[in-house]
């Protein structure tokens, strides 16, 4: 058989093919003449068929059949065979297939072998893809060449025993006597791998972190040799000392720092020295302050030291490379809970970051700049803010008018800068707000009553010819309707009144209704806003007549069915037709999701005065509610009974308890309480029947232990437990939300579903904010009736925002104590 071509001849060759499928013929072909030489057990060339194997195999195509020539090369004893074998063990095997375990124990053998450099291979190789089976077979021998004074087979060896460690956590303890005399090593290779093998035992092992606490000063030590030492040509990078052993000391320093003071006051110093003695002009000068700011956060450092640490990322945000600029800010967004003055120093850097053209940067800078809004800044921010929503593309919009919801309630310093702020955002995004900003606003403006010419006249200057911003025309056409006599009046004593008639409002109303870009529901709110103004005008009720006749035969159903409605107010109930029209109330606001008198339907709001509907005399339908509940496997559930008003009970419920996840939940959630408004629903005795004149808990509650509902992603539920003291069939469950990430958790609703045979009621939570690091709780409680005391199931759905996220997941509660329902 003639001898095969080289490996570097075949690669010239596969360079000359000029398809794809010409080089595929071209592997096939030699993959055949490879094949045909295994079967011969030709031993001559079996190095150079697996090399040019192992560049196919690089290439993408099928190598597997050499694995079993790989072996043989490792049983091998030529250096050059082994080289090739043990390459092409650590390429075409893991320990998936239990080939591998063929290997042990020509490994053991070339671990004691007397040439260094196939022990270095047997180490690399064991390191590489050795099983658990394999590493408990040889850790021994991995041990033994940890201890030798070779330093080129002991680096080898400190990372073959990290991936021991990892395969096999329980032989840390064998390499802890190796581990007393490594970080004495001058070498700096094997200073760099006793570093990562000390960091691998002191993540996963909070006995080791204890006991190399002890190891600090001598770190620090090798830490100022290193940033102290002149130049070193083996091993100077840019002008640095060795900063790849630099990075890996700060990273451990950080581990044996963290949550204990003796240790971080001990490399307090150093990592000052390292923050102002490193060249940030290069790159890798960067790296090496970008691990000292992480060290020093996460260790207990002292106040002049964190000070220092977010100067240097605010000097990160003047760097030309954009993975610098990004990097500081996400830093930043970690911190600015903690150290929040001291952050805010960098605020016009980072405000100046959201003109930058990097979408990342971008995102992560308005991210920051709402995280340091407060009461000080927040007419300096918005504008800010509301430049940026102006100018940004449009997948930011969503989030930046969220953002600026937020903190405009939160910090407003005047209700009429309020108005003016969410006004100004209705007018620049108005289609990308979300679903409760209609209500919100209304609500702001009804609760904000010395401000009500001054807000009518602003937006109906601000709809003059211009429908495009759909939430923005639903406010206005909802406060005409309240207040259109105001602005005909002129009363405006903020600005300039102008001088309307009521021909001329009714003419914007009435362009509402036919224009194009109006969608059903704010057709629905101008058609309202006319109705009302019928008690508030005097010249035009006539006209008013006509326009509300003339969509009672629409072909929109819901727009026909107000005006159907309204057409009956005038001529049958017309004595009722002021009362039913008459300016609503202040609103009392029990969520931050949406004001009481505002109902969300299909994610479309729809404005209060379609309360003026004759209620329904039977009962409330609840079969779709039963539907969407089907949640443990059965048709046994019952809905949460609803504690909110809402307009169409089906749909609303339906919507509130669909805990299966199929469908959006783009509304405000209804289930926080206004006990004033609960519509007359026909329902069994239920929970607070006959409790409020009479102890509500007996002695047994304190005997039942509370347990953990959920812990996921930072979240934790605990529920605690209370029984009536008249009637032993009720148990009140207390939630207690708690999130020990670095950020808050918003928009959070708790939603639930128990079987039929139980009843349950959701009363308002305590907030819809969970604060960070565990500063603080949200409490709701719950009401079970189980009257016939079965074991208790739940199943829990939580819905929140969280890092710029909406975050939504399923859990099921089974480990309620038998105290809590027997």
């Amino acid at each position: 058989m003639p001898a095969p071509i080289r490996l570097r001849e075949l690669i010239r060759t596969i360079r000359t093919a000029r398809t794809q499928a010409e080089e595929r013929e071209m592997i096939q072909k030699e993959c055949a003449a490879i094949r045909s030489s295994f079967r011969e057990e030709d031993n001559t060339y079996r190095c150079r068929n697996v090399a040019k194997l192992l560049y196919m195999h690089m290439l993408g195509y099928p190598a597997h059949f050499g694995q079993l020539e790989c072996l043989k090369l490792i049983a091998s004893q030529k250096f050059t065979d082994k080289r090739i074998g043990y390459l092409g063990a650590m390429l075409l095997l893991d320990e998936r297939q239990d080939v591998h375990l063929l290997m042990t124990n020509c490994i053991k053998n070339d671990l004691n072998h007397s040439t260094q450099f196939v022990q270095g291979l047997a180490l690399c190789t064991l390191g590489c893809m050795g099983s658990s089976e394999m590493c408990r077979d040889l850790a021994g021998e991995v041990e033994k060449l940890l201890k030798t004074s070779n330093s080129y087979l002991r680096k080898k060896a400190a990372l073959c025993a990290v991936h021991v460690i990892r395969k096999v956590p329980e032989l840390m303890e064998m390499f802890l006597p190796a581990t007393k005399n490594l970080l004495n090593e001058k070498n700096h290779g094997v200073l760099h791998t006793s570093v990562v093998l000390l960091t691998e035992m002191c993540e996963r092992s909070p006995d080791m972190l204890a006991h190399f606490r002890k190891l600090v000063p001598q770190l620090v030590r090798i830490l100022k040799n290193l940033i102290m030492s002149g130049y070193s040509p083996e091993h100077d990078v840019s002008g640095i000392s060795d900063p790849f052993l630099q990075v890996r000391i700060l990273r451990l320093l950080r581990i044996l720092g963290r949550n204990d003071d003796d240790s971080s006051e001990a490399m307090n110093d150093i990592l000052a020295q390292v923050a102002t003695n490193t060249e940030t002009s290069k790159n890798v000068g960067n790296a090496i302050l970008y691990e000292t700011v992480l060290t020093i956060m996460d260790i207990k450092s002292e106040s002049g030291l964190r000070v220092l640490a977010i100067n240097i990322l605010g000097r990160f945000l003047l760097n030309n490379d954009k993975n610098i600029r990004y990097v500081a800010l996400t830093s930043l967004l970690k911190t600015v809970q903690t150290d929040h003055n001291a952050v805010q120093r960098h605020r016009s850097t980072i405000v100046d970051c959201l003109k930058d053209l990097d979408v990342s940067i971008k995102r992560r800078a308005m991210e920051l700049s709402f995280a340091l809004v407060n009461g000080n800044n927040i007419r300096g921010m918005m504008k800010e803010l509301l430049y940026f929503l102006d100018s940004c593309e449009p997948e930011f919009k969503a989030d930046c008018a969220s953002g600026i919801f937020l903190a405009a309630e939160k910090y407003a310093p005047s209700k009429r800068w309020h108005i003016d702020t969410i006004m100004r955002v209705l007018t620049t995004a108005g289609s990308y707000v979300r679903d409760d900003a209609v209500p919100n606003l209304i609500q702001l403006i009804t609760n904000s009553v010395e401000m009500h010419a001054y807000t009518v006249q602003r937006l109906y200057k601000a709809i003059l010819g211009d429908y495009s911003q759909q939430p923005l025309v639903q406010v206005a056409a909802w406060c005409i309707g309240e207040y259109g006599d105001l602005l005909v009046s002129g009363q405006c004593e903020e600005e300039e009144p102008i001088q309307v008639t009521e021909d001329e409002v009714l003419d914007i109303l009435e362009s509402v209704l036919i224009s194009n870009m109006s969608t059903s529901v704010t057709r629905g709110y101008a058609l309202t806003a006319i109705m009302k103004l019928s008690t508030r005008f005097t010249c035009t009720v006539n006209r008013i007549k006509k326009v509300v006749s003339i969509y009672g035969s629409s072909i929109d159903v819901e727009l026909q069915q107000r005006a159907v409605e309204y057409n009956a107010l005038f001529k049958k109930y017309d004595h009722m037709r002021s009362a039913l029209l008459e300016r609503m109330p202040v609103m009392e606001k029990v969520t931050t999701n949406g004001p009481t008198d505002i109902v969300q339907t299909n994610g479309e709001t729809e404005p209060a005065p379609l309360e003026t509907k004759p209620p329904p005399s039977g009962p409330q339908p609840t079969s779709q509610a039963n539907d969407l509940l089907d949640l443990l496997g059965g048709n046994d559930i019952t809905p949460v009974i609803p504690t909110a008003p809402t307009s169409k009970p089906a749909s609303a419920g339906g919507e509130l308890l669909d805990l299966l996840g199929d469908i959006t939940l783009t509304g405000a959630p209804t289930a926080a309480p206004t006990p004033a408004s609960v519509p007359q629903i026909s329902q069994p005795p239920f929970l607070l029947d006959g409790l409020s004149s009479q102890p509500l808990f007996n002695d047994i509650s304190a005997g039942i232990p509370s347990i953990t509902a959920y812990s996921k992603n930072g979240l934790k539920i605990e529920f605690t437990f209370e029984r009536s003291n008249t009637n032993p069939s009720v148990t009140v469950i207390t939630i207690q939300a708690s999130n020990s990430t670095e950020l808050d958790m918003t928009d959070f609703v708790f939603q639930a579903a128990v079987p039929k045979t139980f009843q349950l009621q959701l009363l308002s939570p305590s907030s819809s904010i969970v604060p960070a690091f565990n500063t603080g709780t949200i409490t709701q409680v719950i009401k079970v009736l189980n009257p016939q005391k079965q074991q208790l199931r739940m199943r829990i759905k939580l819905t929140y925002n969280h890092k710029g996220s909406a975050m939504q997941d399923l859990a099921e509660v089974n480990n309620f104590p038998p105290q809590s329902w027997q």
